[in-house]
């Protein structure tokens, strides 16, 4: 049975009070997240790291949010992708409450098991959150899910600003990671309330076992995840090492380095709010390739400008490009609604692997040639990837989208 033909009609009402709920779960999403990267120096202070040990620490966010992908997609069949991202928030809140608890007490071991409760948390979520996203953009008719990215890095902006501001003012990262913990949660809870009835979000649920299996042998999936692989390094080392990268690299302080994450991460806004119009008009396979090589040269800036502030410039340029890749690939491989979940969760496994090898590569690299010149992998990796944007095409006979209703089958 295809469960996309045989929804009801979702009323608009019911669509925009969805859409709303998801803007709000990503954006608490990335709050959370940039909270904790924006303490990292603090906390690689506070425990005596070297790049290299720091890097190993990072791999503990990473694993658990790998380990979290194998089976998200998973999950979120099973729970529906509203209660999928209530429990894996409460881990979220659980880890980041846990890493400002272990810091200060100088607990190596509590600091790893918070991260790994964090990315776990954070894992899970990422595939529900955006299995509801696309459900919603195929009934609004439009591309929207980049913008919900966006939301993300509105929230990541938050959290950058909080953590630049706490640490000028030296707050106790106790207090500032279990009181963002708190409001993290509690906003989850009332955003996921709004999202689609499960009967219209969950329609792959029904989809018949081995589904996930099955995706791993889809070559398209398989091409899109590996070009989401690859932009996840290119936002993710920036995630994890550019407030180091300029700390160490420019002479800045830990507030300014902070604040420099922040401009990346206002970069990263502002392209994917506006890329959802460049796609609509000129299709995804241009304006990737657009983006992709804009992210090379401003990744190059960034390490070789020679001076901060043309530095800076460099990181605008690095934060529009890498907007794209990640929330764009999600959404073509949720271009079928039945095996969105399935094909979601392979190309998350794939992008968050990323993840869990750009922290001690990136860190062990960085023990020989600084931080800030080992962030050079990144357009070293961006320029080969331009040959797998074309598997970002909608596939031939794929459901046309419209506003506020069901999925029509051509």
């Amino acid at each position: 049975m295809n469960t996309a033909t045989d929804n009801r009609a979702v009323p608009p009402p019911v669509v925009q009070a969805a859409r709303t709920g998801v803007a709000v779960v990503f954006a608490l999403n990335g709050l959370a997240v940039a909270t904790w990267f924006s303490r990292v120096p603090a906390v690689r202070d506070a425990l005596g790291l070297s790049a290299g040990r720091l890097g190993l620490l990072l791999l503990a966010m990473s694993g658990g949010a790998v380990l979290a992908l194998t089976t998200a997609g998973l999950v979120t069949q099973r729970l529906g992708p509203a209660r999928t991202v209530v429990a894996s928030t409460v881990l979220v809140a659980v880890g980041l409450a846990g890493v400002g608890v272990a810091t200060p007490i100088g607990s190596l071991p509590g600091v790893a098991v918070g991260l790994f409760a964090l990315g776990y948390g954070s894992g899970t979520c990422d595939v529900g959150m955006n299995v509801e996203g696309a459900a919603v953009e195929k009934r609004l008719g439009r591309t929207i899910l980049p913008r919900f990215h966006a939301a993300w890095s509105l929230g990541s902006v938050a959290g950058a600003g909080l953590g630049a501001g706490a640490a000028r003012l030296a707050v106790p990262i106790t207090v500032h990671l279990a009181v963002l913990a708190a409001v993290v949660l509690g906003g989850t809870l009332l955003g996921a309330r709004n999202f689609l009835p499960a009967s219209t979000a969950d329609g792959a649920a029904s989809a018949r076992r081995g589904g996930l299996l099955a995706a791993w042998r889809e070559p398209r999936t398989l091409l899109i995840g590996a070009l989401v692989l690859v932009m996840a390094f290119t936002e993710g080392s920036a995630n994890d090492w550019l407030a180091v990268a300029f700390v160490d690299g420019y002479g800045v302080s830990e507030a300014a380095g902070a604040a420099v994450f922040g401009v990346f991460v206002a970069g990263m806004t502002i392209g994917r709010t506006a890329g959802t119009v460049a796609i609509d008009r000129w299709g995804r396979v241009p304006v990737l390739i657009g983006t992709i090589l804009l992210a090379a040269a401003g990744s190059l800036l960034a390490v070789l400008a020679g001076s901060g502030p043309l530095a800076v410039v460099g990181v605008v340029l690095w934060g529009l490009g890498a907007s794209l890749g990640f929330p764009v690939g999600m959404s073509a491989a949720a271009d079928d609604e039945e095996r969105a979940p399935a094909r979601v969760s392979v190309v998350a496994v794939l992008g968050y692997t990323s993840f869990l090898a750009s922290p001690p590569l990136l860190g062990l690299l960085g023990d020989h040639v600084g931080i800030l010149h080992a962030l050079l992998v990144v357009p070293v990796l961006l320029i080969p990837t331009l040959a797998l944007v074309p598997a970002t095409r909608p596939p031939a006979g794929a459901a046309p989208q419209t506003p506020a209703g069901p999925i029509q089958k051509i």
